[in-house]
């Protein structure tokens, strides 16, 4: 018996990385799984369905049952068409995962208008837009008197969480992601949805390009444990999806063996006045308040 025996779960750019991982282990543990992955290169230009046909070959092989979706996850259409591919091939969808995304970095002063654009496109309205179509499928089933029990996994990124200079563009819809979790958890609770996210730590073909990944994420000694193995990422994923969880509206850092819960936004301390503030005041105050020179990064 898997913890997700009979789910139907849509996992986004699953064809390859975290997102093939998440793929296998789902179909390991009894999902029938929807593969998405338009086959893009890490800056989101091209796109091939290999990859993803690779991942369906390989849960089939294993005795599982999953089909190939090569629609872009940001196209209004595309996002519907994924959703239903799902009603059509297994009867429902129980689980959606958001995984896929790509990276542009640069620093504010050199991003151009397309490199902003194109990943706040892949993932924030890649997150949006199949959530959009999947909330309404689980609001008629809900509507007709069935007592669902979903679930979303949505993937921020520490970059977001802890802004991470050169990513402009990624932290901030990766920060917009774990704003929306908790969004549309408060919003799908009353369809028996669950909605949490993660910011997941692994060597991956996106990590890839960052100079310092080899220091940063250096590679296990054979027979070692690997902390930074992408596979070490998906049994959160699943925890999270398993119909016996009711955890929503969290977000979970994980890397190797570890989990860590975030803190949302949250008020640190507070300056009052019995009247309205003259600025050079009120400029004296927030440098106290913030503990530093007004603008220092705490």
């Amino acid at each position: 018996m898997g913890n997700l025996d009979g789910q139907v779960a849509v996992i986004t750019g699953a064809g390859r990385g975290i997102g093939r991982e998440h793929a296998l282990l789902f179909a390991k543990e009894g999902a029938k799984v929807v593969v998405n992955d338009l086959g893009g290169a890490s800056d989101g230009s091209g796109g091939d369905p290999t990859a993803a046909e690779q991942v369906v070959e390989e849960i089939r092989a294993l005795g599982g049952e999953a089909v190939v979706n090569g629609d872009d996850v940001a196209d209004w259409a595309g996002a519907e068409r994924m959703i239903a591919q799902a009603v059509e091939a297994f009867g429902r969808v129980d689980v959606l995962v958001n995984n896929a995304g790509i990276l542009r970095d640069k620093v504010i002063a050199q991003m151009s208008e397309s490199d902003w654009d194109s990943v706040i496109r892949v993932h924030l309205k890649g997150h949006f837009a199949p959530l959009h179509f999947a909330a309404g499928h689980w609001r008629e089933r809900s509507k007709a008197g069935e007592q669902v029990r979903a679930s979303v996994i949505n993937t921020s990124s520490t970059s977001g969480l802890h802004s991470n200079p050169g990513q402009a563009n990624y932290g901030a819809a990766k920060s917009g992601i774990a704003t929306l979790t908790e969004i549309a958890a408060k919003e799908l609770s009353r369809y028996g949805v669950r909605v949490n996210a993660i910011a997941p730590a692994a060597r991956t073909r996106l990590i890839a390009q960052t100079p310092t990944v080899d220091a940063l994420m250096p590679a296990a000694a054979e027979g070692e444990f690997d902390p930074w193995d992408p596979a070490n990422i998906s049994p959160l994923v699943v925890a999270l999806a398993s119909p016996e969880s009711s955890v929503t509206g969290r977000t979970f850092w994980v890397a190797g063996g570890t989990v860590k819960l975030y803190k949302s936004w949250s008020v640190e301390s507070r300056v009052e006045s019995d009247s309205r503030w003259e600025p050079s005041a009120l400029t004296k105050e927030i440098e106290r308040l913030a503990g530093g020179p007004a603008g220092q990064a705490g």
